[in-house]
């Protein structure tokens, strides 16, 4: 997928990975940038501040991703068909065996369906376009490390970055050979208001997940990770891994499952103690 000249639409964008992304996609050409986001005030800040500098190749809806009807009021404001979609909207809520139903009805939507409600969308337009010399279009969904090992503390965060993930290799065995190109962005920590917020919770299984994320490696301006979604996009790669030791770490786990969870007992130890 060349992003230069590319229609995109990015979600969770009012701050984050988002619109780091939303930038990078500008700052590499593409036509237009539709930012999403739940949040309508911190959307339009961010949309503004871009405007300034990128003019009316920014847009932006606020909506409620998880829903049919907010995925297409998105789609509908892009001037033109979309080329690129990154669902990057995502939460980090429900912490250990206490977490409630609503955090799981909320990381399931957010998480999961929200991508499951894009793909409905726009793989059917993909598909009637037709690949010509490139891709009809391409979904990444932005998932996590943890959705290829686990999220200490979290439940909800790992179980659904797993069926992110899930979701992504689905869509490209399904897809890919047929002008859908799929993406997936796997990063450890990143240095995000999602970050800050763990770190300071009072819930001690928050404050595990997150020293987890900061002691296995380095946490990544969202810039940094912007920049190696779309070197992956362009170089037509099913993932990314800002972080490149997390792929040393899934080769760990697959080869050796019992002695991964073993050290990851291990580390939940050094780390509560």
């Amino acid at each position: 997928m060349r992003v230069e000249g590319a229609t995109a639409v990015v979600t969770g964008a009012a701050g984050g990975i988002g619109l780091a992304v939303a930038r990078a996609l500008l700052e590499r050409g593409a036509a237009s940038v539709v930012l999403a986001d739940l949040d309508g005030d911190r959307l339009a800040d961010a949309a503004s501040a871009l405007g300034e500098e990128f003019g009316e190749r920014v847009l932006h809806r606020a909506a409620d991703v998880t829903a049919q009807i907010g995925v297409d009021a998105v789609l509908q404001t892009s001037p033109a068909p979309v080329d690129l979609y990154v669902a990057n909207a995502g939460v980090f809520q429900g912490f250990g065996l206490d977490a409630s139903p609503q955090d799981w009805a909320a990381s399931w939507e957010v998480n999961v369906m929200a991508h499951v409600a894009a793909a409905r969308a726009l793989v059917p337009q993909w598909l009637e376009r037709g690949a010509t010399d490139g891709p009809a279009g391409c979904f990444v969904s932005v998932a996590s490390a943890a959705g290829l090992l686990t999220q200490l503390g979290s439940p909800t965060y790992s179980v659904t970055k797993h069926a992110a993930v899930g979701f992504a290799e689905w869509l490209a065995a399904t897809y890919g050979d047929r002008g859908v190109q799929v993406t997936t962005a796997c990063p450890m920590g990143v240095r995000t208001a999602m970050l800050e917020e763990g770190e300071t919770s009072t819930d001690t299984d928050a404050r595990l997940g997150m020293r987890a994320v900061t002691s296995a490696g380095e946490a990544l301006d969202a810039s940094d990770v912007a920049a190696t979604i779309l070197d992956a996009v362009e170089a037509g790669r099913f993932q990314a891994l800002p972080h490149p030791e997390v792929a040393t770490m899934w080769a760990q786990k697959a080869s050796d499952p019992d002695r991964w969870v073993a050290g990851m007992q291990r580390y939940r130890r050094t780390l509560e103690s």
